[in-house]
């Protein structure tokens, strides 16, 4: 597995909601910056072949994770997750044939998740698998957009649904497994044209069954794995939960 596959890691956001200085990625979690969770769990599907998209003190937050050996790419304006990736893209190895991006505010992610993600994607020959989970509060989260045949269709950002859209609790975790060629074909054709002004990686779902590619989706079993912390609250929970993971594993 570890041969075609890259991980690019999203760490370049500003963090606003944690009300702190320090980057988003930095705050700690049993003295470990978040950060350094997700990195772990990249390398254990891509060894080596790991790519970090900083922008937010960059430099600072490259010398928290410095131990691990990861390319850093610089986004030097966070014009949305779809640009992180595209700035990304150059830096991938050149036997890459699959992209995993993960978000790097999501410490609870598992190998074992990522690898039944990256699994039934090749297994099913896919342009594009995303992870996505159904929560009793949604809230927050893009919804994933299935049409009447149960096919992924797109994915519509909290901001920009309607009403009943809002009700899907089928929900985007921020996790893909996408083929290097379908990635490099997609990207060029995201445009800013949302509430937020940003380029979103998620307009590769819409424009990929739009234009006929494979897109699938994986149904992560633990909602609690892609708990994204964007406050001291959620900081806090997901610290109680990694402590209750390290009481259950000694």
């Amino acid at each position: 597995m570890k041969e075609t596959i890259a991980v690019i890691i999203l760490a370049a956001g500003l963090g606003k909601r944690m009300r702190s200085p320090k980057a988003k990625v930095l705050h700690e979690i049993l003295g470990r910056p978040m950060l350094a969770y997700v990195i772990d769990v990249a390398q254990a599907i891509a060894g080596r072949s790991v790519i970090v998209v900083v922008g937010n003190q960059a430099e600072t937050v490259r010398r928290a994770v410095s131990m691990a050996a990861v390319r850093y790419v610089y986004q030097d304006r966070q014009l949305g997750t779809g640009h992180a990736v595209l700035c990304a893209l150059p830096q991938l190895p050149d036997d890459c044939e699959q992209v995993v991006v993960l978000c790097g505010d999501t410490p609870l992610l598992t190998a074992p998740t990522l690898k039944s993600l990256v699994q039934g994607h090749l297994a099913a020959g896919r342009d594009a698998t995303l992870l996505a989970v159904e929560l009793e509060d949604p809230q927050g989260y893009g919804r994933v957009l299935l049409n009447d045949h149960q096919q992924v269709c797109g994915i519509i950002e909290e901001a920009d649904a309607s009403a009943g859209q809002r009700a899907i609790r089928l929900i985007n975790t921020g996790i893909y497994c996408v083929t290097r060629q379908f990635l490099s074909d997609a990207l060029p054709n995201v445009t800013p044209d949302n509430a937020q002004g940003e380029f979103y990686l998620t307009d590769i779902i819409r424009i990929g069954y739009e234009s006929g590619r494979d897109i699938g989706v994986s149904y992560g079993a633990a909602p609690r794995e892609i708990l994204g912390v964007n406050t001291p609250e959620d900081l806090a929970r997901v610290e109680a939960l990694m402590i209750g993971r390290a009481a259950i594993i000694s």
